[in-house]
């Protein structure tokens, strides 16, 4: 059996985001260690979780008492609370905790997060909100920005590109696209290779320039 243990992470703040991304380690084969300052929310979520604490994430030596410091990667999912959002992270920074990832609300608080050491910073609802306009306003069965103005979109292949090899397609070098991956009706996906021929229903992944992977979904 493939071993399925990851490195450790503490979560800091337990609303909504937060105890989803603890749940979703933990369930993952994740050590969690959990921390929230509100009692039951730490108590509704206790047998759940690898570790659950009931402290204050902005006092430092409640953080280096619960051993936060050891930890390689950790997560402020702190979210309506700016000033406590800001200090924990700062807090983690002085630790030396090498993986930080914060939760902002808006790109003022990114910046800021940014500012004093979080290494990833996460806008749910906001990469949410972009990521359903995507979806709403085209063809796309999903899109995945992965980087800026770079992202993976899930879609059926237009019909120009159906029964024809993709390496005559010439995909690449016209469209500035590549399918990486199809998946027939009823079946798995599979990666794409040059001879890979695109049937009618199936599901295609596209990767590419953001602009230019959306204009090959739209592409009837």
């Amino acid at each position: 059996m493939a071993d399925t243990r990851h490195d450790p992470v503490v979560v800091i703040g337990l609303g909504r985001f937060g105890s989803a991304l603890a749940l979703e380690l933990a369930a993952r084969g994740t050590e969690v260690l959990a921390i929230d300052r509100r009692p039951k929310i730490v108590q509704g979520l206790a047998g759940r979780i690898t570790q659950i604490a009931t402290a204050d994430a902005t006092d430092l030596q409640a953080l280096r008492e619960l051993g936060v410091g050891e930890f390689h990667s950790a997560v402020v999912a702190i979210g309506g609370d700016l000033e406590s959002s800001i200090l924990v992270t700062s807090l983690l920074v002085e630790l030396g905790v090498d993986d930080i990832w914060a939760k902002a609300v808006t790109h003022q608080h990114k910046r800021i997060l940014e500012r004093i050491g979080a290494h990833h910073i996460v806008l749910p609802e906001h990469d949410m909100g972009e990521r359903v306009a995507h979806l709403v306003s085209g063809r796309m069965l999903d899109y995945i920005e992965l980087d800026e103005d770079y992202a993976l979109v899930k879609t059926h292949p237009p019909r120009e590109f159906v029964g024809v090899p993709l390496g005559e397609t010439k995909l690449r070098s016209k469209h500035g696209v590549t399918v990486v991956a199809v998946k027939p009706q009823g079946e798995q996906f599979t990666y794409a290779t040059a001879d890979t021929v695109l049937q009618y229903g199936d599901v295609v992944l596209v990767a590419g320039p953001a602009g230019k992977a959306e204009r090959f979904a739209e592409r009837l």
